[in-house]
């Protein structure tokens, strides 16, 4: 089919720009200096309490080991989201101004299944990606302490349905936008949504409901930091969920979505890949 052929093209180019290489080799890098960093980071905070009895250093031992497992997948979740927005943003939009798109659009295919292919392609990087990063921080808190987050399939299926979301309105973005403009406005949303998240959190810890509000309208305009909050909230333990002590990376999670805010951001992705979609099929190339 068409859109398969496309969706391995675009695969085969990312690697043939080393995107994929560079992505390893500075994942390892990444995976390397959080090992090390967790490592003396909890022999320290361990050693702190050498007298406390063994309930409390358990309990104490797993807090911390929650929290730094955590503190790295947020880093995680950052690049990964970096990554999709880089790597489709010159996609369609590069292709347009140098005139390489015309190539493909004047074969007998659809211009969907272009655009089909394409956001199958970085789908499938992605996933390689995060399945690299966020493995390898599960593995290191494992080697390192013996210690199993919590629910990480759940957890990486919502950090990889965030990282799609931003992907696909990236690819939305780049159907109409130059290159330049699409990584502005693409950086520009994640910006709101992420200030937006910090202000929802600091509003829910001082019961101040204008600025949870806040967040929640952020969260509307583009989900990505409520599908990560989520996600950090699906990988706390569960005695720390029911006394309400969750960490979202470096700070507490004080406010949680909900699971219809998942619902919302898989239409949100739809209604992204439909209108870009549209866009591409009437733009003049």
């Amino acid at each position: 089919m068409p859109t398969f052929i496309i969706a391995r093209l675009t695969f085969i180019e990312a690697i043939r720009r080393r995107i994929l290489l560079a992505a390893f080799l500075l994942g390892v890098a990444f995976l390397i200096l959080y090992g090390v960093g967790f490592y003396i980071i909890r022999t320290e905070a361990v050693a702190e309490r050498p007298n406390t009895d063994a309930i409390n250093a358990t309990l104490m031992r797993g807090g911390i080991d929650n929290f730094l497992a955590l503190a790295g997948l947020y880093a995680v979740n950052f690049l990964a989201i970096a990554m999709g927005a880089l790597v489709s943003a010159d996609t369609l939009a590069g292709e347009i101004n140098s005139g390489t798109i015309q190539a493909l659009v004047t074969k007998p295919v659809h211009r969907a299944e272009i655009v089909l292919g394409k956001w199958l392609g970085f789908a499938g990087l992605l996933a390689m990606y995060l399945v690299l990063m966020a493995g390898g921080v599960m593995a290191v808190a494992y080697v390192l302490d013996g210690y199993i987050v919590p629910n990480p399939w759940t957890g990486i299926l919502l950090i990889y349905l965030e990282t799609l979301l931003i992907m696909t309105i990236t690819l939305m973005c780049s159907s109409m936008l130059s290159t330049l403009a699409t990584g502005g406005v693409i950086f520009g949303m994640y910006g709101i949504a992420f200030i937006g998240g910090w202000v929802e959190q600091f509003g829910a810890l001082l019961q101040n409901q204008g600025a949870v509000n806040i967040g929640i309208v952020s969260s509307l305009l583009i989900p990505s930091e409520a599908l990560w909050r989520r996600a950090a909230y699906e990988m706390t333990p569960s005695i720390a969920q029911v006394v309400g002590i969750s960490f979202s990376g470096p700070m507490f999670n004080a406010s949680v979505p909900s699971q219809t805010m998942i619902v919302y951001a898989m239409g949100y992705l739809v209604v992204a890949f439909t209108i870009a979609v549209r866009i591409f099929s009437k733009r003049d190339l």
